[in-house]
């Protein structure tokens, strides 16, 4: 494909609209083919009925709509989780996740191939960082799990950008990407049904709040220290808790918003009942929600998830600074559906712990 063909995914309504018309078409055209690729949601170019012919032309000249092929997909024991490794024109997989719950259908999406984090007990840090995915591949995820569901009559209704890859790493595609999900014109996902998931980086959180996103921000925390963070999750090195808490509460203040924390409990590591009083006194007074999450294991990891008692005396703990916590259902644990794995056992040819495999393209 020439890559100076147009991906029109990887416009926002507004910039489709001044893209037609430096075409000379008025914003009636760009109207009209937005509404084709987000409410008709065809899949290509020529699929888009009615177009004056010499805009047909131009789009058939210039335009494409960039989709990833199936590498891979397993489909969990209880129906519940499906798990794509989806694969793109340039040959970089990512993983896309479909989660069905008792009302809604939820897509776990992508922002990068790899990631530059290195978090030591994710499959996707383990493996290091390829390239940002454009706008139009991030929303593409979405699409993709729609004509999954069309089948069933049913949609997206929650994207969760916690997928491969640092969503503020990638700031300006992932903002793009949120704008188009969000587009009461196009998908309409309502932004409190959006959840953004970072490592934390302190400049880039104050500008989600300059920038007023309108979506839901989860930070990934894990340790209450520098020095025990900073084992768990290396940008802790270069961006140390003051800084990111200080950024937190300047999100809190400008936005009025909650910040949700992140806390994947590791057996020995950070669920003794000493990390949890730190990270009460971390956040207490902030308007914040601890999510713990039981490790997902990965094979380029020794440490294990803490079993039940753990969980509920860390829960019990930082309840007592006042801090509301979830215990996050995990999803899809029989067919690696925690980040990165599904994509490390096609790389290094680990054949999936459980579930049923399915090959792609």
């Amino acid at each position: 494909m020439d890559n100076t063909t147009l991906n029109l995914y990887d416009f926002s309504r507004a910039e489709l609209t001044a893209h037609f018309a430096r075409w000379g078409f008025s914003a009636y055209h760009a109207e009209r083919v937005w509404q084709a690729l987000y409410r008709q949601q065809v899949d290509a170019p020529d699929a888009i009925a009615d177009l004056r012919p010499d805009l047909a032309a131009r789009l058939a000249a210039a335009a494409t709509l960039r989709q990833p092929e199936t590498a891979a997909a397993l489909d969990s024991r209880d129906g519940h989780t499906r798990k794509f490794l989806l694969r793109w024109a340039d040959g970089q997989t990512v993983e896309t996740v479909q989660m069905r719950y008792r009302d809604r259908y939820t897509a776990c999406i992508s922002t990068q191939a790899g990631c530059a984090m290195g978090c030591i007990f994710c499959a996707t840090g383990q493996m290091g960082f390829q390239r940002h995915l454009s706008a139009g591949e991030i929303v593409a995820q979405v699409l993709y799990v729609n004509r999954a569901l069309a089948a069933q009559g049913q949609s997206v209704r929650n994207v969760v950008l916690m997928g491969m890859g640092e969503p503020l790493h990638n700031y300006e595609a992932t903002m793009t990407a949120i704008d188009i999900l969000t587009d009461d014109k196009g998908l309409a996902i309502a932004p409190r049904h959006i959840t953004l998931s970072t490592v934390g980086l302190p400049r880039a959180i104050r500008r989600l709040a300059d920038d007023n996103c309108p979506v839901q921000l989860a930070v990934s925390l894990h340790a209450a220290t520098d020095e025990e963070r900073a084992a768990l999750v290396p940008p802790a090195r270069r961006w140390p808790l003051a800084a990111l808490m200080d950024a937190c509460r300047y999100y809190m203040a400008v936005r009025g918003r909650r910040v949700f924390f992140e806390w994947t409990l590791i057996a020995g590591t950070n669920d003794t009942p000493t990390q949890a009083h730190a990270v009460g006194k971390l956040l207490q007074g902030m308007n914040a929600h601890l999510n713990v999450i039981p490790l997902n294991p990965t094979h380029g990891y020794e440490g294990a998830p803490s079993q039940t008692p753990s969980v509920r005396a860390f829960q019990q703990i930082i309840a007592g600074y006042g801090i509301p916590s979830t215990v996050r259902q995990r999803r899809g644990l029989d067919i690696a559906a925690g980040c990165g794995q599904l994509r490390a056992a096609q790389l290094f040819s680990e054949p999936p712990r459980n579930g049923s495999l399915r090959n792609g393209n």
